[in-house]
């Protein structure tokens, strides 16, 4: 408190509110020479400093995250941001694991390497976060901070030595089916879930429903289950009609209580009045209730016919396979037509460096047109030149490729909501694939060293006859 001559106190000036609340909204960054704990030992004399995910953890750029994050922070509202470092961990060991939100929070508390690649000095005992901070964390990040995530990747494996020059020279691109978390759609389900979201909806609302058809429509939906198990269609039929019947009473109902209904219920009622109209062999049907934007993809494959998802396109390098590119589109795109987006963020990803795309003959008649030369797959080999030709033949690789995004990196069951949803899951399911990739080939080189320094130990060694003579003596 400061006085002046006579001791009287001297008023200081009130820092403005937006001015205390400014440095707090964001992530703390880490101080460059943090002060010690006494009674605590470090992360780094507790673990093998020569570790993968050790290593990787110093190739990556964590500054670059902030840099694109840090615009999303409103600089006077909300509660402090968790460490952003923290959280992009969190993600990419989510995604190279296949783990949940809440599975990656408890597994970090339990891994010191998972600790120590997250930012931490000293281990902790504790949960770092709720997992639903991870959801609403997401969100905030959005399909630019993903890219990044994914670009990061392809930083460090260049930065390493993972990733040549001569990798990214070509790439394979093709298109494959974003399964979305939702159960298979009929006619009866779709009834009697709209019916149970439009009911909620409306008593939110306020509005009192006479008849909500509740334990009624239960009944119907599992005896039509039933009937069309046991092969009985006429009366199946009958109780989908019976659903379809109370799904009307109900919309008309509501809407003879209301006439302006708010943002939601009005979503609602629209999801509603296209699922009582749609027929069998009509297109731009609801396949989900909650999840509207799902469409009906068929890739011809003989063991799965339909997938109910979105489209995805993928660009994978030609040499060792790294991911340079993952775009995700709404509705069910020609495959063609997709190139040119696709194209444009490998561009955006790594630069000027591709110089070729092979891709299969469903890619016929595409919109890209730029520097990139394009090779479209053909049958037989005619006058293509027999070096080129292989690397035609190469872009099969990109098969099994998206086959590990599908059953290692969460591509094949996306459980995040909404056409943001879909375009995150994708791109972090590439950037998990890249990052299994980095601790792959920072593992090969710890055993390289090891078994070299083995090697070394052994030329050194005497041998047993002359360690004899030296017991003898």
């Amino acid at each position: 408190m400061k006085h002046d001559e006579i001791g009287f106190r001297i008023p200081h000036k009130k820092q403005p509110f937006e001015e205390k609340l400014g440095k707090t909204m964001r992530p703390k960054s880490e101080p460059k020479h943090p002060q010690r704990e006494l009674f605590q030992s470090e992360l780094e004399q507790i673990i093998d400093m020569h570790h993968p995910l050790v290593r990787l953890g110093m190739s990556i750029d964590w500054t670059s995250f902030e840099e694109v994050l840090g615009a999303t922070y409103h600089p006077t509202q909300g509660a402090p941001g968790i460490s952003t470092r923290l959280m992009v961990a969190l993600h990419y060991l989510k995604y190279e694991h296949d783990l949940s939100d809440e599975a990656v929070v408890a597994h970090w508390m339990e891994n010191p390497y998972w600790q120590h690649f997250s930012g931490e000095r000293y281990f902790q005992h504790w949960l770092p976060l709720d997992a639903s901070s991870m959801t609403r964390w997401r969100g905030r990040l959005g399909e630019a901070g993903a890219e990044q995530m994914l670009r990061e990747t392809i930083a460090a494996g260049i930065k390493t030595g993972a990733i040549g020059a001569a990798d990214l020279k070509r790439v394979n691109v093709d298109t494959t089916v974003e399964t979305k978390a939702i159960r298979y759609p009929t006619d009866a389900r779709l009834y009697h879930r709209c019916r149970e979201r439009l009911v909620k909806a409306a008593r939110r609302e306020g509005l009192a429903i006479k008849q909500s058809y509740r334990h009624v429509g239960k009944r119907l939906l599992l005896a039509s289950s039933r009937y069309a198990h046991a092969r009985q269609m006429k009366r199946a039929r009958a109780c989908t009609r019976k659903l379809k019947t109370q799904l009307g009473r109900v919309t008309r109902e509501i809407e003879r209580q209301v006439t302006k209904p708010s943002e939601k219920l009005a979503k609602i009622l629209e999801t509603a009045h296209r699922i009582y109209t749609q027929q069998r062999h009509d297109k731009n049907k609801i396949y989900s209730v909650h999840e509207p934007e799902v469409e009906c993809i068929a890739k011809g494959k003989a063991g799965k016919p339909y997938e109910f998802g979105n489209k995805v396109s993928v660009a994978v390098s030609s040499r060792r396979g790294w991911f340079v590119g993952a775009k995700s589109f709404t509705g069910n795109p020609y495959d063609a037509h997709t190139l040119e987006a696709q194209m444009k963020q490998v561009k955006h990803m790594v630069g000027d460096r591709v110089s070729e795309a092979h891709v299969d003959m469903g890619y016929r008649g595409h919109n890209y047109d730029g520097p990139v030369t394009v090779h479209i797959d053909k049958r037989r080999r005619g006058r293509t030149a027999r070096r080129l030709w292989r690397w035609m033949k190469r872009r099969a690789a990109v098969e099994p490729s998206i086959g590990h995004l599908k059953n290692e990196h969460r591509l094949e069951r996306n459980r995040l909501k909404g056409v943001a949803g879909d375009a995150i899951n994708a791109i972090l399911s590439a950037a998990g694939m890249n990052f299994h990739k980095l601790l792959g080939a920072f593992l090969r080189f710890f055993l390289r060293c090891l078994r070299n320094a083995c090697s070394g130990l052994q030329t050194i060694a005497p041998s047993e006859a002359r360690q004899n003579q030296l017991l003898r003596a």
